[in-house]
């Protein structure tokens, strides 16, 4: 039973009754595994370019760059980067003073290697009157944890990972916000020069964000030759999701309903918002110093190449489709389309009259389009590239989670364990339609494919709701396309020690 104040609380949230009830719902029934028709492999829906293609990819990038449409880059970057301190924090926070193991040992003896080293240093000065080298000398290694970590010193622990120092060079130090702001440059300019980047970012950082565009872009823009558009956004109130008790009856701390960010998924509201033609995605630790970006960039643009052509090919189908003016022969030509470049199989087609089978195949083509890379699996943890069967009975790409996928099924287990691919979130979106209006994202949301996990508030059981995911569930009924990119792509710092990778030096 809601009091006035839930509802007030909710209202000023931006959260329906209906909203409420329905999530309530969800962790009565919980979610269901979705029908698989198979892993993706080369074989089934990864497409390989040769050497041919890849050129005509290339040149059809470079292409659209000259033209009008508008080129953004969506990078998330809300997260806090403390699960990439776990150790160095269980360390500060242990019994033992000196390293006890491989980790933190591997830490401080490569110390000088990090990026952020000579910061630290200067902070480990200010605040202990000695450096790094003197302070492990005397067997201090716990101060320079509480400076590298702590807000007397850098404050890592507390801050997302597009604001810390990752790689090196002779000017300085970058942190992945430039990375990504570089990239920009390299394979999303328009012919005017003008770079988009649009970050994703929680309130309490958002000011730092700012002051580090309005400190370094016009640096870059310079060095590049381009006008860089940077913006921000948080994710929305109305997106968190509310926590439930074991009995699926609403948390309470305080007498007051308890909600929670509702993950990635929920930034579908914010790529729904932006206006642009072309939309790439990538995450915010993803990246790599100049040395190494050549490749990246390579893949970005052929990823994107795939995009424009395909989507240049689905706009002239439908308008042929719109003109009335088309013949069974090319009605089995957009078919194969659909079946061989965008993996969407229907095994009811052959039923439909052709003035049905039109209106189907415009429906199945006028919607949002995405290409994603694939890099081979290599056993990092993650998604992975499935053809799942859909509620209406069609079978598509779709980029799964492994909680998703019913483990008790052999067969499903088998086609996870297998597989060739995996999900490094790479992704290039085609978000507007063939009259060049934006289509609302949240239509072709996939609502039962979210999922439920356990956690704890102040020491209480909670379930916690996570909305489909943005590249997963949130994208369902997008039309999608696998292409395999090179490993040397996927590059992700998930614990400091990371960046002591050859990639990342």
């Amino acid at each position: 039973m809601l009091t006035q104040q839930d509802k007030d609380f909710l209202a000023q949230k931006g959260i329906s009754e209906e909203k409420l009830n329905a999530q309530l719902h969800c962790f009565e029934t919980g979610f269901p595994f979705l029908k698989l028709a198979g892993a993706a492999s080369p074989e089934k829906g990864i497409t390989i370019p040769n050497d041919a293609e890849k050129a005509d990819y290339l040149a059809a990038w470079d292409a659209y760059l000259q033209g009008t449409g508008k080129v953004l880059k969506f990078v998330p970057a809300s997260g806090a980067a403390s699960r990439m301190f776990k150790d160095l924090f269980e360390f500060l926070d242990g019994e033992s003073d000196v390293p006890a193991n491989d980790f933190i040992k591997k830490f401080f003896d490569n110390v000088h290697n990090f990026a952020f080293f000579a910061t630290l240093n200067a902070a480990c000065e200010k605040n202990e009157g000695k450096g790094i080298d003197a302070l492990v000398a005397e067997g201090n290694y716990k101060a320079v944890i509480a400076n590298l970590l702590g807000d007397k010193g850098l404050n890592y622990g507390k801050l997302p990972k597009g604001l810390l120092q990752f790689h090196s060079y002779e000017a300085g130090a970058r942190t992945p916000l430039e990375e990504h702001l570089v990239e920009g440059a390299l394979y999303a300019g328009g012919k005017e020069g003008n770079v988009n980047v649009h970050f994703t970012v929680s309130p309490e950082h958002r000011p730092l964000f700012e002051a580090l565009v309005a400190a370094k872009s016009a640096e870059y823009a310079e060095k590049f030759g381009v006008d860089y558009s940077v913006s921000f956004s948080e994710q929305k109130s109305s997106t968190d999701t509310v926590a439930a008790n074991p009995d699926n009856t609403p948390f309470r701390e305080n007498g007051k309903i308890l909600f929670r960010p509702g993950g990635h998924g929920a930034l579908i509201e914010n790529l729904n918002d932006l206006d642009a033609d072309v939309i790439f995605i990538k995450n915010i630790d993803n990246v790599v110093p100049d040395r190494l970006k050549a490749e990246t960039v390579e893949y970005k643009k052929l990823i994107a190449g795939v995009l424009v052509s395909k989507q240049k090919k689905a706009f002239e189908y439908i308008e042929l489709l719109d003109s009335g003016k088309y013949n069974h022969a090319q009605l089995e030509e957009i078919i194969h389309f659909l079946h061989n470049d965008i993996c969407l199989r229907n095994p009811e087609l052959k039923e439909l009259e052709d003035a049905e089978l039109a209106i189907y195949l415009k429906n199945k083509l006028n919607r949002p389009m995405r290409v994603c890379g694939m890099v081979k699996n290599v056993g990092e943890p993650g998604g992975g590239p499935f053809l799942a069967y859909n509620p209406d009975g069609t079978i598509s790409l779709q980029i799964l989670e492994s909680s998703q996928i019913d483990k008790n099924n052999a067969e499903y287990l088998a086609m996870f364990n297998g597989g060739t691919h995996f999900n490094p979130v790479d992704l290039v979106c085609a978000v507007k339609d063939y009259k060049g209006n934006k289509f609302d994202l949240t239509k072709y949301v996939d609502p039962q494919t979210g999922f439920i996990s356990s956690k704890s508030k102040s020491g209480k059981e909670l379930k916690a709701l996570e909305l489909p995911g943005l590249w997963n569930g949130a994208m369902s009924d997008w039309n999608t396309i696998f292409v395999e990119v090179s490993l040397g792509t996927f590059n992700p710092v998930k614990t400091v020690n990371d960046l002591l990778r050859e990639q990342h030096q």
